[in-house]
């Protein structure tokens, strides 16, 4: 059996239960491994909590999570690891557990640890993939929106070894952190406008909101185009000609990751860690991310 974190109805943190459960055979080109860490994603919360019953309804009970590394303990025929193996990746689901699949299991580099490499799955794609739409060019000028969270702080990371010149939006704790990323900080809230404008008299060439923070109309009127902004929070989007990068099949890119995980094994990438809880103390983690007593990506340790 498979120490589990579960649940069987909306609601708050504490719906989150440590259950036993079969322990998950993989099938051909899959691998299980023993987790030795999961991260913890902000939609996971969301569907937890049911605010995203539209878009991801529950099939109750909910194994959540979807990032994790470990060591391979079981390998399908055709698979791309070997038993013993290190490696990380996106679980179809059940993340928060002892098990797991991985259909696409990536090698981990020694230099980084676990609770790195399953922090970096869903975060670092999505940060890659926004760039890679968006498209900024060297010696253009990039605005990210919520610039402190893990998905900014990974884009100002990759837009700058770019050349792009970065301004990024974020909370008065996050300014020094992301001066030293090379960017222009500053603060967000209202008056955000009239601030990046000063910040940035060579006028905005493309933006990247992490926040959902109704920044959009605001951010297509200093591009003065809707197709130079792109969007991974805010659900109104399409109300402003915006584009919203969902992730979805078509939009994924297979060399994202393994290109991420070796910048962070060369030191040129970084991910803030805001901490690690036991397997069975998921509920204060979500509780703790939810009450904003942790910042960084916070990961589970089986």
């Amino acid at each position: 059996m498979s120490h589990t974190v579960t649940y069987t109805r909306y609601g708050d943190p504490d719906v989150l239960t440590l259950s036993e459960t079969d322990v998950p055979e993989p099938g051909p080109g899959q691998v299980r491994i023993k987790v030795r860490a999961a991260a913890v994603n902000p939609i996971d919360l969301k569907i937890r909590s049911g605010t995203m019953a539209e878009v991801f309804p529950a099939q109750f009970p909910v194994r959540p999570g979807l990032d994790v590394a470990g060591v391979v303990d079981k390998a399908g025929e055709g698979a791309a690891a070997r038993v013993g193996d290190e490696v990380l990746g996106a679980t179809p689901a059940g993340g928060y557990s002892e098990y797991a699949l991985l259909e696409r299991p990536i090698p981990k580099p020694a230099e980084i640890s676990f609770e790195t490499a399953a922090a970096l799955v869903t975060v670092g794609e999505t940060a890659y993939r926004a760039l890679h739409q968006l498209d900024p060019r060297a010696g253009e000028t990039l605005l990210v929106h919520g610039a402190g969270g893990s998905v900014g702080v990974l884009a100002v990371q990759l837009a700058t070894a770019r050349g792009v010149t970065v301004v990024a939006t974020a909370g008065e704790h996050d300014l020094e952190g992301l001066t030293g990323l090379s960017a222009t900080a500053v603060p967000y809230g209202e008056g955000w406008a009239e601030r990046v404008r000063a910040a940035a008299p060579q006028g905005v060439d493309r933006v990247l909101d992490c926040s959902g923070a109704g920044v959009l109309a605001d951010s297509v009127a200093l591009t003065g185009d809707a197709a130079r902004v792109i969007t991974i929070a805010d659900m109104s989007a399409a109300r402003h000609g915006v584009r919203f990068s969902t992730g979805g099949p078509a939009d994924r890119l297979p060399e994202a990751l393994p290109e991420l995980v070796a910048l962070a094994a060369a030191g040129e990438l970084v991910l803030p860690l805001g901490g690690t809880y036991p397997l069975a103390q998921a509920a204060r983690a979500h509780a703790d991310i939810e009450a904003r007593r942790v910042r960084g990506k916070v990961v589970l340790l089986p």
